[in-house]
């Protein structure tokens, strides 16, 4: 009778919705809605704002990332790099018991539904996106699946900050005005850099355990404390490069806003110093995430804010 409860406990625990909800990691979330709405107040100035695309931009952004989360833990658990005791991931296959096959079954049915969402967007803009758009799915798989993932490499963070920062933004400029300017794309670069920032920020934290797996990432190259001056870096040119565009009078005043924000950064560099346990380190890698959405948010609000007054 007891090993019959255990086994009907097991069952609801993982037909929760909190072990679906975790598999998204939706910590991560932000890397995804942070450019659209960036890219949607940088079109204010020159056009009427479609709400329809975007609240569907942002839809097909979000479940894109979400996919892409679950192709990771997908790879993760078959090359043997997830166990239960694993920080950082949902855990849906190691700690909860889900299928691996149902959860890449379920990142390529959102990726289904991400290119129904796209196939709409092109039907009111154009359908060059649609090829953009499949190169972005095709990195979201390709970042940890695959037979060379990107992930596994120096170039995780660059192909992270190219598509989750550049590329966003400026889908979201175009949907609403047909248009690609110099302006969207230099206001994209400090986004660009914090969305790679945190995957660097990961691969401090799992400097350890990747490197015993094989892998080559940034940080296991350069070692863990030229990484984190790496880190370090990244956000101070981040916040430079918004002061620089508004010396240069291509971005308002209003965008030093974001300097509200610096506290994070300096709370994340603080917490990798001296550190080597995963687990001690999540603090700092959560920092990293926050500054990107607290920078983003108020650089949509200072985009705002500039158009309005």
């Amino acid at each position: 009778m007891e090993l019959q409860t255990n086994q009907e406990h097991n069952i609801k625990e993982q037909s929760s919705w909190k072990v679906w909800w975790a598999l998204t990691r939706p910590h991560t979330l932000t890397a995804a809605f942070v450019p659209v709405f960036i890219g949607t107040a940088l079109a204010l100035p020159y056009t009427n704002i479609n709400s329809s695309l975007f609240i569907i931009m942002l839809l097909a952004c979000l479940i894109i990332q979400a996919a892409t989360n679950m192709i990771n833990e997908y790879y993760d658990f078959k090359r043997g790099l997830d166990h239960e005791g694993s920080v950082g991931i949902g855990g849906a296959i190691v700690r909860h018991g889900i299928q691996p096959k149902t959860v890449i079954t379920l990142a390529f049915f959102l990726f289904g539904i991400a290119t129904i969402l796209g196939v709409y967007i092109c039907m009111q803009t154009s359908w060059w996106l649609a090829i953009i758009g499949t190169i972005c799915m095709a990195a979201g798989y390709f970042y940890t699946g695959g037979p060379v993932p990107i992930a596994y490499t120096p170039f995780g963070e660059m192909v992270a900050g190219l598509f989750m920062g550049n590329i966003i933004i400026l889908l979201s400029y175009y949907v609403q005005t047909s248009t690609i300017t110099v302006e969207s794309v230099l206001i994209s670069m400090p986004i660009s850099i914090l969305v790679g920032a945190i995957l660097l920020a990961n691969n401090i934290r799992d400097l350890d355990g990747d490197k015993e797996n094989g892998r080559k990432t940034l940080a296991i190259l350069v070692g863990r404390k030229r990484a984190i001056m790496v880190l370090a870096g990244m956000f101070i040119v981040s916040y430079l490069w918004v002061i620089v565009l508004i010396g240069l009078k291509i971005a308002s005043p209003w965008l030093l806003l974001v300097l509200l924000s610096i506290p994070k950064p300096i709370q994340a560099t603080k917490g990798f110093i001296g550190k080597t346990i995963p687990l001690q380190m999540m603090p700092a890698m959560k920092a990293t995430a926050q500054t990107n959405t607290i920078f983003g948010l108020l650089l949509s609000i200072g985009l705002v804010l500039a158009y309005f007054i």
